[in-house]
């Protein structure tokens, strides 16, 4: 695993030319981990020697920061502000003391934690020790956390005291540390338990300011952090992120948006998610960036926040959308700072509504972002797709689902990509691994999607997935052309779309309508006369409406379009009834 690699003139993903590598070198992982699938070393060469990954760990990306821009402010939330040598100092205070509890490198860290200065505390800590977080979130409960600690095996808990609202979050972590035999309970923001750590005196501890080395350890081409796949049922599966491709595919995705040196960003989510990782931990060091970070989400504050810190770029996904689009006091706040926000959906009814130039985009946490350019894409691109891929390396496939065979440009199939920060393989899984790939290493989503050329640019447009198809007698459609749509009528502030059980044609679609202030919606018939006079075919017209004031959420806090489907179920099966 540790000999260079003299490249060989073979072609492969990511030198599709086969150019010759020859004197190109990697020493691989340092301290592989039983269970990870790594990149192969012929690859690695070629991502690491041509500048694609980056070649340094995480906490030196840090150091770095911290020793060229000490007094800047990295992190501000709720009042409480910290610089990058604030950061710095406490997180290797932290290191040192996780060694001294007897953690060694790659000891893996169950994660429970909320979107919080102090969680940003402990991830640098454990970048810098070497430890694995596995990053959960608070409102996983015994399935969730029972399963992925069998799994992973953790010798620490992270947990934050305040994160889980009236839910008493340290008695479950103990608890759950005492089944699974979770040698060290780490407590943040208060009273430890009596068996667990103080993550503040942690941070004070363990003397001596010197950096801890651990350069022989681990390096750029170890695992970072253990992230899980945003399934909206079931527990999640494990996706191991590297130190050198997490931080090439934040660049490669920062780079589409402009975003330098000093840019303010906001984050109102779960850090501890991969976007959160990307876009709040590892762009913050990588940029010498600002984040303000919201624990909890609320619109007005939200818009507060952009005003008083002049936020450059937010961020946000589904759920949150149709409250920043409906947010009736937009014209208070001083936006004239933000360049761009990003969201999995939405972004036409939120530039409308706020005047803030705004892009849909597609993240998945197996590695892929596309999006639009903040400056350069036109409305076009910018609304009615996900754009294409921010890195040049990565390559993406439409396959007619269950084959390998591609489609033509504008026919529906299924997302499958490889490149640079592909997953090369879920971590101790290797039957869902066996079908999760295409043979020549396409890693199949799940998703559809359709491909468009506009400008002689091929975008991508989002369909839905697979299995949230409606079959309305035989005739198969996706639901976002129809969602999308949906978000232009003056009347909605958001729209989700969701297969209803029907008794003659199986299924039809059903619309989950959310008003926009002031507005009352349109009737069945309304909205499929305007639906239909924007091109949209008969047959996905939605043939019932519901109203509601917001959509549910999965735990992970993406659209739980399952308990859409569930909720118009049983409302018609009682209606039969009667």
């Amino acid at each position: 695993m540790g000999e260079p690699c003299k490249g060989e003139g073979r072609a492969y993903p990511g030198n599709p030319g086969g150019q010759n590598l020859h004197a190109i070198e990697t020493t691989g992982p340092l301290h592989p981990i039983d269970g990870v699938v790594y990149t192969p070393p012929e690859q690695a060469a070629y991502y690491l020697n041509g500048g694609i990954w980056e070649r340094q760990t995480l906490g030196d990306t840090l150091r770095s920061a911290a020793k060229n821009a000490p007094e800047r402010i990295a992190f501000v939330c709720e009042g409480h502000r910290m610089s990058f040598g604030e950061l710095d100092a406490k997180s290797e205070r932290l290191a040192r003391s996780l060694r001294a509890l007897g953690l060694q490198v790659h000891d893996r860290a169950m994660f429970q934690m909320g979107t919080s200065i102090e969680t940003v505390v402990a991830l640098f800590g454990c970048f810098k020790a070497g430890v694995v977080p596995v990053c959960s979130i608070p409102q996983y409960r015994e399935l969730e956390i029972g399963k992925l600690a069998d799994l992973t095996s953790p010798k620490a808990y992270f947990v934050q005291a305040d994160a889980g609202g009236r839910f008493d979050l340290v008695k479950f972590a103990s608890a759950m540390s005492e089944r699974h035999q979770i040698p060290h309970l780490i407590v943040a923001g208060g009273a430890s338990d009596a068996r667990g750590h103080a993550l503040e005196g942690l941070c004070e501890g363990a003397g001596g300011q010197d950096v801890l080395d651990t350069s022989h350890e681990f390096g750029c081409e170890d695992v970072i952090a253990f992230q899980l796949s945003g399934g909206s049922t079931g527990v999640p599966k494990v996706i191991p992120r590297f130190h050198a491709e997490y931080q090439s595919h934040v660049r490669s995705w920062c780079a589409r948006y402009d975003m330098q040196e000093g840019h303010v960003g906001i984050w109102a989510l779960p850090i501890l998610h991969n976007a959160g990782m990307m876009f709040a931990i590892v762009r913050t060091v990588l940029y010498r960036a600002t984040t303000v970070l919201m624990p909890q989400w609320d619109v007005g504050r939200y818009f507060e926040a952009i005003e008083r810190e002049r936020v450059q770029h937010a961020f946000t996904i589904g759920p949150h959308a149709p409250a920043i689009a409906s947010y009736p006091h937009v014209a208070r706040h001083d936006l004239s700072s933000v360049r761009s926000l990003s969201t999995l959906m939405g972004a036409e009814a939120i530039e409308r509504a706020t005047g803030i130039l705004s892009i849909n985009m597609f993240g998945i946490t197996e590695g892929l972002v596309l999006t639009g350019t903040a400056a350069a894409s036109p409305a076009e691109v910018r609304h009615s797709s996900v754009g294409m891929p921010c890195s040049p390396y990565d390559e993406v496939r439409l396959l007619r689902p269950g084959t390998i065979e591609e489609v033509q440009i504008g026919a529906a199939g299924e997302l499958c990509f490889r490149g640079p920060s592909t997953l090369r393989g879920y971590y101790a899984a290797p039957e869902i691994n066996a079908v999760s790939f295409t043979p020549d290493g396409f890693f199949r989503t799940g998703d559809l999607m359709r491909a468009a050329v506009i400008d002689g640019q091929i975008v991508y447009r989002f369909e839905g997935r697979m299995k949230d198809n409606i079959n309305r007698g035989g005739e198969k459609f996706g639901t976002e052309e129809i969602e999308h749509l949906i978000a232009r009528h003056p009347a909605i502030a958001d729209g989700k779309v969701v297969a209803m059980p029907d008794p003659i044609y199986g299924e039809k679609a059903c619309a989950f309508l959310i008003p926009r202030d002031g507005h009352m919606l349109p009737s069945v018939e309304d909205l499929g006369q305007y639906l239909h006079a924007q091109g949209l075919a008969k047959f996905k017209l939605p043939e019932r409406i519901e109203a509601c004031d917001a959509f549910p959420t999965t735990r992970v806090g993406k659209l739980d379009r399952a308990h859409l489907r569930a909720m118009i179920a049983e409302k018609i099966a009682k209606e039969s009834v009667h």
